[in-house]
């Protein structure tokens, strides 16, 4: 169905008058889609969700999603979460049986597993505080399980977690992470990175081989571009001893791309948490993270 009705404005203290701010949190498999975001001939995670909610509402009106974090192409999430903005009478109508009728009309690929009203304040993208991924790596030597294959990435040699956790933690803080993200006209790369660690978590218990896979926490108030694929792709070459401990830090330092340094596959990368201020600091949240963050030092 084609849109040919105005979306109402977007305001940044909350829905327009008669509508009612909805959050939604959901999943999926990000395997065959072209990310989160519309694209004109692709498909995306946005657009599935955008187009079902108007079908079950049966509206000429296509609600648009604000995201609380935009996903790359093959990037999966476990814990992502959205708002829309919905006439009253729509919600009225409609809220007690809307999850229902959105799993009857989504593809099995993507789920939305709660729908609530959203407190005052409340902004799925600039009301968040942080944002946490996982990346699952196995190295073993015969490879990945066939049944684990669309969420984990192979490497080839075997990785020295200790390593990669000592390089870890000469990257954490506030930094320009221009060195690690792909630019975007007008957005600042400056980012604080609040978590990253690497563990050995046993495999799947479904898997058919015995052992473990390292496993990258990152967690930071934002990210940009490739950001955390790019990072994970300097720590393997610690891990599997191609370059040293500082060597993701000097990276970082120099405030350019690296050619050393891969962004690798999206598929290992999972989104599987955003976390939220209490209620009574939403919009305040939402004010701070509109302003264009400088490094001390720095012209604004």
């Amino acid at each position: 169905m084609v849109n040919d009705c105005a979306e109402p404005a977007p305001r940044q203290d909350g829905p327009a008058e008669g509508y009612t701010r909805l959050r939604l949190d959901l999943s999926y498999q990000g395997a065959e889609f072209s990310g989160w975001a519309r694209q004109r001939g692709r498909r995306t995670v946005q657009e599935e969700i955008e187009s079902a909610l108007q079908v079950v509402t049966r509206s000429r009106e296509l609600f648009p999603l604000t995201v609380a974090g935009r996903t790359d192409a093959g990037v999966h999430a476990r814990g992502q979460v959205a708002h829309v903005d919905l006439p009253d009478e729509l919600w009225a109508l409609h809220g007690e049986k809307l999850l229902r009728r959105l799993a009857g009309r989504l593809p099995a690929d993507v789920r939305i597993y709660r729908v609530a009203e959203a407190a005052a304040g409340f902004d799925a993208r600039f009301s968040a505080i942080w944002r946490r991924y996982a990346y699952r790596v196995a190295d073993h030597p015969g490879g990945v399980d066939p049944l684990l294959r669309g969420h984990v990435l192979w490497h080839d040699r075997p990785l020295d977690v200790e390593k990669m956790n000592a390089a870890a933690r000469l990257l954490l803080g506030e930094h320009d992470f221009a060195a690690y993200c792909k630019k975007r006209e007008g957005a600042t790369t400056i980012r604080t990175l609040l978590e990253l660690h690497w563990d050995r978590v046993p495999m799947d218990p479904y898997a058919a081989q015995e052992g473990t896979m390292a496993v990258a926490t990152v967690r930071a108030d934002a990210f940009c571009h490739n950001m955390v694929r790019a990072l994970v792709g300097a720590m393997l070459l610690v891990g599997d001893g191609h370059r040293p401990v500082e060597f993701p830090g000097e990276v970082l330092a120099g405030g350019v791309r690296n050619s050393a340094v891969n962004v690798i596959r999206p598929y290992g990368l999972t989104l599987e948490e955003v976390g939220y201020p209490a209620d009574d600091q939403l919009a305040e949240r939402s004010r701070q993270a509109r302003r264009m963050r400088t490094l001390p030092g720095q012209a604004p």
